[in-house]
């Protein structure tokens, strides 16, 4: 961990070795309407080609006994939005797989850690990676939990670097510098700030 997350309040989280994922990329994603309604399945390749197919995803952020969050850098081999700050744990639930159980699968896969989730809300967002010309138009599923005492074992594949952070920190410095974070990270706080 390098702590290179310089925001106020924050605490590194250290990283460890973790088995390979497959490739993401060749998975299906659920294809849905503007109200999330599902309309078929896609390629999450073929799903982030421009000029990108609606999806569902979902968005995990977890926070502790003292209401810090949980940020994840991207790994650099992501094909969208590589090396960026972004909340706890991301993905793709596969068509007709439940929100929740999705999420706690990915958890487990990229952070090695699980924890009692609740969805809070959704919004959809479009975004393309300038870097990799690759797309996000996701119906985006927002999940909160709480992590008290299991240590985050962040997977080298997924997870550059991971640390703790309040969240009056991130939302400031999400203003300040939003090319840090990826675009759908203000949209996820937006939901939870929004429920109070």
């Amino acid at each position: 961990m390098t702590g290179t997350l310089d925001a106020s309040g924050t605490t590194p989280v250290a990283a460890s070795d973790a088995t390979p994922v497959a490739d993401r990329e060749t998975l299906l994603v659920e294809l849905v309407d503007e109200q999330g309604d599902a309309r078929g399945a896609l390629s999450v390749a073929a799903a982030h080609t421009a000029p990108g197919q609606l999806h569902r995803a979902f968005s995990v952020l977890l926070f502790d006994a003292g209401g810090r969050v949980l940020l994840q850098q991207r790994a650099a081999v992501k094909t969208r939005f590589p090396l960026l700050w972004t909340n706890t744990c991301c993905g793709h639930p596969e068509p007709g797989q439940p929100v929740l159980e999705a999420a706690a699968k990915r958890l487990h896969e990229e952070l090695g850690v699980t924890a009692e989730l609740s969805e809070v809300g959704a919004f959809t967002y479009q975004a393309t990676d300038p870097n990799t010309g690759r797309v996000e138009f996701e119906y985006d599923h927002v999940v909160i939990g709480r992590l008290d005492e299991a240590v985050p074992h962040p997977n080298p594949d997924e997870v550059a670097d991971t640390a703790w952070i309040r969240p009056d920190a991130l939302a400031e410095d999400v203003a300040n510098e939003p090319a840090r974070y990826t675009p759908w990270l203000s949209g996820v706080l937006k939901v939870i700030a929004a429920r109070g």
